[in-house]
């Protein structure tokens, strides 16, 4: 896949506008894991934007961020770094090939224990 493609499936991913952020810094300073990221939900927007890509996959933040979404509630131009991040984790997690469940590989005390709607959604989410 080349960066172009990366760029353009991590904008299609995150569904978000990053070209509408005014690096205004707000969504950095709601953040409640803002000490323990390397890079700031300001900045994956901003780095999103500018096509340096290498740097986001490879970052500590995508794994430190609490997807709490007060990034997105504090956003004046409606722009969600949280879906960025996400976005970034996602490409993160299926590039190493972890992306995939089999129906299979639901132990059967599962159903028991966990509502039909969050396997649907798990299954969903990770086989696209």
């Amino acid at each position: 896949m080349t960066k172009e493609e990366r760029i353009e499936n991590l904008n299609r991913l995150s569904g978000t506008d990053v070209r509408k952020c005014m690096k205004c810094g707000k969504c950095s300073g709601r953040c409640p894991a803002f000490k323990e990221m390397d890079i700031k939900p300001h900045q994956f927007v901003s780095m999103l934007c500018n096509g340096k890509i290498d740097e986001l996959l490879e970052c500590e933040a995508i794994w430190n961020c609490l997807s709490c979404m007060a990034c997105v509630e504090r956003c004046p131009r409606g722009v969600a770094p949280a879906a960025v991040v996400e976005a970034v984790r996602d490409t993160v997690v299926r590039m190493q090939g972890k992306n995939g469940i089999k129906a299979e590989e639901i132990p059967p005390i599962v159903d028991e224990l966990i509502p039909q709607q969050l396997l649907v959604s798990a299954y969903r989410k990770y086989n696209k």
